[in-house]
């Protein structure tokens, strides 16, 4: 359940809980995000700027763990809506995405995991995905391969890539 703190023309907190607020929560909350008061709707018209469904941020895991030590239970995920003028494109549609009204449905997230595949050509994959894998590093992979007498998957080659990049240790 979703509860919306704010003004719709300016800002909007929305709180997802596993059960309705109770009165003495609400005033905590209120205090918390700077005596801003519970909307009492369930949906908020307007256009506004907020994070992406999937993607929790970590200004969400802060304040859900302040809530906490406020002593205030069952608050799954909070996350700020900017108002925004209706063709605002001054986003980035990578983290963020432009909401027509917030509703119950804002951190529904409808997407079904990818599949894990297998990858037969760890040399041909590595071109495929633009990994910057080396002929060295292709090699290990594919004696690793051979030694777990599995094809390894594209996540544990991608992590591979990732972990052994330039930016995370010096090659």
């Amino acid at each position: 359940m979703l509860t919306f703190f704010g003004n719709p023309s300016k800002k909007v907190f929305a709180v997802q809980t596993v059960n309705e607020i109770s009165t003495e929560n609400i005033k905590k909350l209120n205090w918390l995000f700077g005596d801003i008061q519970v909307i009492n709707s369930t949906e908020v018209k307007g256009n506004f700027i907020g994070p992406r469904a999937a993607m929790i941020t970590p200004w969400s895991t802060n304040a859900v763990e302040i809530t906490q030590n406020m002593g205030i239970d069952g608050i799954i995920r909070i996350e700020e809506f900017e108002f925004s003028e209706e063709n605002n494109n001054t986003f980035d549609p990578m983290l963020q995405n432009l909401f027509k009204g917030l509703d119950q449905t804002i951190f529904n997230v409808d997407a079904e995991p990818a599949k894990v595949v297998e990858i037969d050509d760890i040399s041909a994959y590595n071109q495929q995905e633009g990994l910057a894998l080396n002929d060295e590093e292709i090699k290990y992979l594919d004696d690793l391969a051979l030694k777990l007498d599995r094809k390894l998957t594209d996540s544990e080659v991608f992590g591979f890539s990732q972990v052994n990049s330039e930016h995370c240790r010096p090659k």
